[in-house]
């Protein structure tokens, strides 16, 4: 149960964006910036790390939710998402990523955990600066992103085909448009409620 009142019919951080949407603009931004516009590195990589480091800090929502937009980049494959939670070294992954994953996993240790040996790894395996920087970035905003949605108790569908229905229209429209397309919802919602009574 939620330690705030929040709105029971959505999720996760959607609901916290619904409580608050002075922040969930912002956080919407970095999301869009990091995860879904234009990069060297590809946005199923990118959705990748942001499901291996919310693994780490084992935030259901975050994980199943972003693990179903990289699946979604990756043609459905699910099996990609699940060896990267479970193992990143012996996924099917190039090694830049698997590179990358190292250090993203120091980040949600702690930053001071990434070492130069850590940086020059990835940069042997292909990694630019632009890469590792944005790595670090989305590694250190999803520690802060988990520990919203945790640290406020919101609750994760158990049932995986919910994350897949919105993982497509995220991972094709961004993340931008998600508080007023929650703020729609809400808008729906109460104009149901108001119908049926």
């Amino acid at each position: 149960m939620p330690h705030i009142p929040l709105n029971e019919t959505l999720p996760g951080i959607r609901a916290l964006f619904d409580f608050r949407p002075e922040t969930a603009a912002p956080l919407c931004r970095l999301a869009d910036v990091l995860l879904h516009q234009s990069s060297s590195l590809s946005r199923a990589d990118r959705e990748l790390i942001a499901t291996y480091v919310s693994a780490l800090n084992d935030c259901r929502y975050c994980q199943t939710a972003h693990g179903a937009i990289a699946a979604h980049h990756l043609n459905g494959n699910e099996d990609i998402v699940l060896q990267v939670k479970r193992d990143y070294l012996s996924a099917s992954i190039s090694d830049k990523l698997k590179a990358l994953l190292a250090i993203a996993g120091k980040v949600q240790q702690g930053g001071q955990h990434v070492s130069a040996v850590d940086v020059n790894r990835a940069r042997q395996a292909g990694a630019n600066d632009h890469e590792i920087h944005d790595t670090v970035l989305i590694a250190a905003a999803f520690c802060m992103y988990n520990r919203y949605v945790d640290g406020l108790a919101t609750w994760a569908p158990t049932d995986p085909a919910s994350y897949r229905a919105r993982a497509a229209a995220v991972a094709e429209g961004g993340y931008n448009r998600i508080p007023s397309d929650i703020q729609a919802q809400v808008q729906t919602a109460k104009s149901t409620t108001a119908w049926k009574v």
